[in-house]
């Protein structure tokens, strides 16, 4: 009987991981592939620093019906709320720095796929592992194993092949003419450099704000939906006074959602429920998991890429992915150098 039911739980925790790992791949690739596409179509082009308030608004509303949801009392949710946000500003106050930096690398991140291919984007924003560690290294002195600095190296060998390719070249041209026409036009419209530098300093935000909010969680009784209600305060007026400062004037000609559709909405919601998403799953994925996760993700993005947004794949881009691939993967494996709930923190600082 303690046999069947040790089997049972055995199990239950193995779907549970299939499940997280199905989950995070989805998560990883579909958002990428989406935004890229939502920026590629002809018509037009909805203002990015727009998607990135409302993305945070209803971050903070779901946090909020989450937290009501748990206290099931209007006496008891208003209580928590003040007693968490306004009865502790330095607490909160704290908060603004991530919250600063997570919105300029949203909208970094809409920069640099609207000027690089989904599948060049996913290996090269890979590079947040490696910020992410040096921050650590830096901010929380960590230490890594050999093992780790290898998977760095061979993380950034890995994306330099990848950048280092020839732009250009189409797959096959069995497409019809005016298909070549509009892939040439938006190739013309892009600008690689442009893009690199975005993904680039949107992995150094990635890394800094993540460490530094796992930093504050490690000596904080808040939960996670509290601190994501501070950073979503922050971050929706950050990104007003960043939507206005940039894009105040198209603002006002044409209007907040201006080339609004049902698509860009989908990537609204799939950026503020995402991160949600992957903090309750994260619990059940270890560092091999979410690494197959991210590896996955890679391939899912280099595929649907092929056959949605004409991606030509080169031998040398197949390298310097496999090399990325497997660093990630490599980076994951020693486990007994985390400590406990380290993962966690730094899994859901982006949520």
């Amino acid at each position: 009987m303690v046999a069947t039911k040790q089997v049972t739980e055995g199990s239950g925790w193995c779907n549970l991981k299939y499940i997280s790992l199905l989950t995070l791949t989805i998560q990883n690739a579909s958002l990428i592939l989406t935004i890229r596409y939502s920026r590629t179509l002809p018509g037009d082009m909805y203002i990015a620093t727009t998607a990135v308030v409302f993305a945070e608004v209803l971050k903070v509303l779901a946090c909020l019906l989450i937290i009501l949801a748990q206290k099931q009392s209007f006496p008891d949710f208003f209580g928590l709320l003040y007693s968490s946000i306004i009865g502790q500003p330095w607490d909160t106050l704290k908060l603004s720095v991530p919250a600063l930096i997570y919105t300029v690398q949203n909208n970094l991140q809409y920069t640099a796929i609207s000027n690089l291919d989904a599948a060049t984007f996913q290996v090269t924003y890979q590079l947040k592992i490696l910020t992410t560690a040096l921050f650590s290294v830096f901010m929380l002195n960590k230490t890594l194993v050999k093992l780790q600095w290898l998977s760095l190296v061979m993380l950034f060998v890995g994306v330099s092949i990848v950048q280092l390719q020839p732009t250009g070249g189409t797959s096959s041209s069995d497409k019809d003419n005016q298909s070549v026409e509009t892939a040439q036009q938006l190739k013309e419209s892009q600008s690689p450099l442009l893009g690199l530098v975005a993904v680039i300093l949107s992995t150094l935000c990635s890394g800094f704000a993540g460490v530094y909010f796992e930093k504050i969680l490690k000596g904080s009784q808040a939960s996670i939906w509290i601190r994501n209600i501070q950073l979503g305060i922050y971050g929706t007026v950050i990104g007003l006074i960043g939507m206005r400062v940039k894009d105040g004037h198209k603002i006002d000609e044409k209007g907040i959602m201006f080339g609004y559709s049902i698509l860009v909405w989908i990537v609204i919601f799939m950026q503020a429920f995402g991160g949600l998403l992957v903090a309750v799953v994260v619990k059940y994925a270890d560092n091999i998991l979410k690494g197959f996760a991210t590896s996955l993700a890679i391939i899912v993005s280099c595929v649907v890429s092929v056959y949605l947004f004409d991606f030509h794949v080169s031998g040398q881009f197949l390298f310097g992915a496999a090399l990325v691939i497997s660093a990630v993967l490599l980076y994951g494996r020693p486990q007994n150098q985390a400590k406990p709930g380290s993962e966690k923190l730094t899994a859901v600082a982006k949520v």
